[in-house]
């Protein structure tokens, strides 16, 4: 399968550089191909300017700017996000990546005034994030990021397509032990993705 890895994080020392490395390696080994999408590495500008929000649904002119990324999308088979969840959020290169490439005619279409669903070759996803804070934190604010991927996302893709979130909560207070635990388990569902 084709997997479209894409991981929204600037520091190559970080513990979710080590949870990128680990999807990559494991879905490697359970024999998917993999284009491995780092955002910052590949300086992917996050910002819709001015010009491409006036051409937004002016289809194919809207994906002119991001048509490498755009190729990418809709090459792969499934999707892996790998991030952090800052200030409750997504990180604002990944939040510029969903804005300038999930665009009409990309991830979706618009049919008689409603937006239809375009991914459906997409047939898994799954995201692996890290919380700064505990779940019920998350839980109170609504845990937005969890919501992107299993409402929004979701209903991109293939319809019934299987969607997985995998989340390390508390980072501010995580041990060497809660990180390897978790680093298993990230293991373990990519080498059986």
């Amino acid at each position: 399968m084709r997997v479209l890895v894409v991981f929204a994080h600037p520091v190559e020392t970080s513990f979710q550089a080590a949870l990128h490395r680990t999807v990559v390696a494991a879905l490697k080994k359970a024999g998917h191909e993999v284009d491995d999408c780092d955002l910052y590495a590949e300086g992917f500008n996050p910002v819709l300017s001015r010009e491409e929000r006036l051409h937004y649904h002016d289809i194919p002119a809207n994906r002119v700017n991001v048509e490498p990324y755009v190729q990418r999308l809709l090459a792969a088979e499934a999707l892996v996000f790998v991030h952090p969840v800052w200030n409750f959020g997504l990180p604002a290169i990944l939040k510029g990546f969903f804005d300038r490439v999930f665009l009409p005619g990309v991830s979706f279409r618009m049919e008689n005034g409603k937006v239809k669903p375009n991914l459906h070759h997409i047939t898994k996803l799954t995201a692996v994030v890290t919380y700064g804070g505990a779940r019920w934190r998350a839980l109170g604010v609504g845990d937005p990021p969890r919501k992107i991927v299993k409402r929004v996302l979701r209903a991109q893709i293939k319809p019934m397509a299987p969607v997985g979130y995998l989340a390390h909560y508390d980072m501010n207070r995580s041990t060497d032990a809660t990180r390897s635990a978790f680093l298993a388990k990230v293991t373990a569902e990519m080498e059986r993705f």
